[in-house]
């Protein structure tokens, strides 16, 4: 089977006065994140690894920030459709791995959650779904609790 994979970034800013929604679940913190849709970055990471992977863009081209249809918009949602554009086009997902650096909040309780939210959304195995948290340290203003960051990598192979 031929195989694909894919590497996905973002970063956010806190400050916001939503809720901080991270891989589809809702987060306990003081802020949401800064950004045009609710903000996601896990899934942001997530949709610019996929696409990758599958030569289909970027969450730029496909969710562009100056799109009003997209302002405040579950990235949840745009997740599906680009899982629906990646099996239109003869791919299936195998797995994503992800890696969210922050000080603030502590997203160990919420690990299991998002990996149940993702699977979902991408129709995959919860068990084909990793992430991770950690601290950046101190360091830079991730270190300081000012924003977060995210890493994704995801595979596909033929259907």
């Amino acid at each position: 089977m031929l195989q694909r994979f894919g590497f996905g970034y973002d970063s956010h800013t806190f400050g916001s006065k939503r809720p901080l929604v991270l891989g589809g679940i809702s987060i306990e913190h003081e802020s949401g994140l800064q950004g045009h849709s609710d903000a996601d970055a896990v899934a942001h990471a997530v949709i610019d690894a996929l696409l990758g992977a599958t030569a289909l863009g970027d969450i730029g081209q496909l969710f562009p920030d100056t799109d009003e249809r997209w302002k405040g918009e579950s990235s949840m949602d745009m997740l599906a459709e680009v899982r629906r554009r990646i099996a239109d086009v003869n791919w299936s997902i195998v797995n994503v791995d992800v890696t969210v650096v922050t000080e603030v909040p502590k997203l160990a309780p919420y690990v299991g959650l998002m990996r149940e939210s993702l699977a979902g959304v991408l129709k995959i195995p919860a068990t084909a779904v990793s992430i991770k948290a950690k601290t950046n340290e101190k360091m830079d203003a991730v270190g300081q609790g000012r924003g977060l960051v995210v890493y994704a990598v995801a595979s596909v192979g033929e259907a």
